[in-house]
């Protein structure tokens, strides 16, 4: 009589078992991936909060409002117009745009030029004066998700999408978990 080979119930059970712990293992170390890169993004909207604010405490001036930034660095340096607001869309040319130059020129922010940098989910920062309902300098974050936003609002606002100082493009007070937004906190 042949004898027939297979896996035993037992066998079977402890494969189930460990592909279970890989699994929870996967998905729990994506989520701490996930949070790190929240926590990252709050530590952006308050550290360029904190560059602003210093670059205003020497300058006596906004960076890319500033209007002795060319006569203070040269080298194609571009100076504001000195009237006290961060002039341009968040994403567009003007003082909005110069001020990551005058940050990085300060030594305040890392990086050379002009360019955006981007924040830890792969969108872009920006600054500009009044948007989303939120009068004065405000820090525009874009390309990030309504739950990665919901969790943003509530550490740093009142998790209201719709009020308060950190708010969300589409202006809704709650958030489409799926959804791209772009999200913006007063300085």
């Amino acid at each position: 009589m042949k004898k027939q080979s297979g896996f035993t119930l037992i066998e079977i059970a402890i494969v189930l078992v460990i592909i279970g712990l890989l699994l929870g293992g996967v998905l729990k170390g994506q989520e701490m991936m996930t949070n790190a890169k929240i926590k990252r993004v709050s530590n952006d909207f308050n550290g360029i909060s904190a560059a602003v604010f210093s670059y205003l405490d020497r300058y006596a001036s906004f960076p890319g409002d500033d209007p002795n930034a060319a006569a203070r660095w040269g080298g194609g340096t571009v100076s504001g117009n000195g009237d006290g607001l961060i002039g341009g869309n968040a994403f567009g040319a003007g003082e909005s745009r110069e001020l990551w130059d005058h940050l990085r020129k300060s030594g305040l922010v890392s990086g050379a030029g002009t360019n955006y940098p981007n924040h830890s989910f792969g969108g872009r920062i920006g600054i500009e004066n009044t948007i989303y309902g939120i009068n004065g300098t405000v820090i525009v974050m874009d390309n990030m998700q309504g739950k990665v936003g919901e969790i943003l609002d509530r550490q740093l606002d009142d998790g209201d999408g719709n009020g308060g100082q950190f708010q969300n493009s589409a202006n809704t007070t709650n958030y489409a978990q799926d959804t791209n937004y772009s999200f913006a906190k007063k300085l």
